[in-house]
């Protein structure tokens, strides 16, 4: 996050992340209560409102962005990861909330979900589980238990469910949490402890879905059970839970186990939890009622390399050894060999590059007036394009180029009495600094320009043409205009100096002459 001075931050309140948009949830939907806690929260959390985003994919769930006063993103269907990860490493700056539910995110979106947890991005997930697909109706999800009868699985079903705090545990989370609903301040408590960890953060939320799968989760939400059902996790802070404080957990070899605290087991004997480590975090999520109480609290938190930063540090080093050169790049006479797949010849591999780049109208009409000669031809083009010099095209032909502040009117002269669809302009050294095209008069000043004695080419030229040294291959040239739908492209010495410009036409005539020998 960008370091911004307290005193610069407005102060807000709640009301300043509520959108003006009419929340469309069910009556009793359980997302109510999720929205109010992190609208409570964000306030108190020190960071600009322009500098939020949140990021959604497809669910009940998936409607908050438009209900939080703050940038957004509705995305597609389990996709939220993927934008949520590339915002986070253009704008490293934002806060970046990735609001999710079990059908969207262990789903479709699981492989996108367990690798921003491995990657350890900076990005909030909040991953409401209500155990059902709840927009499309009421089919099982992910999360739903084995045996439950849906829509989908009228028989109940035959699948395992998915664990979220094992899944993203395993997958390297950095931070892992689970609250509920229904626990007004507990769920705020977890979400500034996720907002304050550097790297992913992943909070499960057990949310309830009143009209598909109601009372999911009664046996933690019901305050009668609830004390006796689910354990509070506190860092440093005994393993103990029930209604009277009566009961904790142990370790019992390799394995936890519930203890009633009395005569035989005292406190001293339960485990102290500790939060950063991942084994014993790793035993707490698999802690499953009824065998246990439903554990909620930070499960885990550690302190790791951030992605984005180490992915900045690897291009500022690269860029100081070796700064950044697009042109000079692309430019450059570096080639590769492309081997043919097992079976294909050569000359197949040719064919195939030319019927890529030239008219297919055009290849079959010479394909068919050269018959027998055509195999030979086209292994001599082969190593021609591959090692024949761009000089080779542009010898004898006389430059025409003018300076930018010549007019219109004098550059298009020059093109209809010398016969060539591009001018090149350049510098007072003859450097290239544009490119004028037939193109360009037809479409950018013939529908624009009354008077061509009235500006000059520099309004219209396209500026910093892509360039290539006289030395490097035909194939290369090739390439470029094939990838860029480029007609024309200009040819420098090795001072940068404009030597000629080459065209399609070139090229196409180069090619010609091995089939008119």
């Amino acid at each position: 996050m960008t370091d911004i001075p307290i005193q610069d931050i407005p102060t807000y309140t709640r009301k300043d992340f509520v959108s003006d948009q009419t929340v469309r949830w069910c009556p009793g939907c359980g997302d109510y209560a999720i929205l109010a806690a992190v609208q409570k929260v964000l306030p108190e959390l020190g960071i600009l409102k322009e500098n939020i985003v949140f990021i959604s994919g497809i669910g009940c769930s998936s409607r908050f962005p438009y209900y939080m006063n703050t940038y957004g993103i509705h995305s597609i269907h389990g996709r939220a990861p993927t934008l949520a990860s590339g915002l986070k490493v253009a704008r490293p700056e934002l806060s970046v909330w990735l609001v999710t539910g079990d059908g969207d995110g262990l789903s479709i979106g699981g492989n996108h979900l367990l690798h921003l947890c491995r990657r350890n991005i900076d990005v909030n997930v909040l991953l409401f589980n209500n155990r059902i697909y709840g927009l499309t109706k009421g089919q099982y999800s992910p999360t739903s238990l084995p045996g439950h009868k849906t829509k989908s699985s009228p028989m109940g079903s035959i699948e395992q469910s998915f664990n979220p705090l094992s899944v993203t545990l395993g997958a390297e989370a950095t931070f892992v949490a689970r609250t509920m609903d229904t626990l007004t301040k507990h769920i705020d408590e977890v979400m500034k402890a996720a907002a304050q960890h550097r790297g992913t953060s992943f909070v499960e939320i057990f949310q309830n879905c009143v009209i598909f799968n109601d009372n999911a989760w009664d046996h933690v939400s019901d305050k009668n059970v609830q004390d006796d059902n689910a354990i509070f996790l506190e860092h440093g802070r005994p393993m103990i839970f029930g209604k009277n404080q009566d009961k904790g957990i142990r370790l019992k070899g390799l394995h936890l186990e519930v203890v009633q605290l009395g005569e035989t087991v005292k406190e001293t004997d339960l485990l102290v939890y500790d939060q950063t480590d991942r084994n014993l975090a790793y035993l707490v999520t698999q802690m499953e009622y009824p065998e246990f109480p439903v554990p909620f609290g930070v499960i885990y938190a550690a302190n790791k390399p951030i992605y984005e930063e180490e992915l900045m540090a690897q291009v500022h080093t690269a860029q100081a050894k070796t700064p950044p050169d697009l042109k000079a790049l692309y430019a450059s006479d570096y080639t590769w060999t492309v081997e043919a797949e097992k079976g294909v010849t050569s000359t197949d591999t040719t064919e195939m590059m030319m019927v890529t780049v030239l008219d297919e109208e055009y290849w079959d009409d010479m394909e068919s007036e050269l018959n027998g000669t055509m195999a030979a031809a086209k292994s001599d083009l082969h190593i021609g394009l591959a090692e024949d010099p761009l000089a080779n095209l542009h010898r004898g032909r006389a430059l025409m180029t003018v300076t930018p502040d010549a007019t219109l009117a004098e550059a298009i002269q020059i093109m209809q009495d010398s016969n060539i669809g591009a001018l090149l302009i350049v510098d007072l050294g003859r450097r290239p600094v544009g490119i004028f095209t037939e193109r360009d008069v037809l479409f950018r000043v013939a529908t624009l320009v009354e008077d061509l004695t009235a500006h000059t080419i520099e309004e219209f030229m396209t500026p910093d043409p892509d360039v290539l040294p006289a030395t490097v291959p035909i194939a290369h040239a090739l390439h470029l205009m094939t990838i860029n739908h480029y007609r024309h492209v200009p040819i420098v010495d090795e001072q940068g100096r404009a030597l000629s410009i080459i065209s399609f036409r070139d090229v196409v005539t180069y090619i010609e002459q091995y089939f008119d020998q």
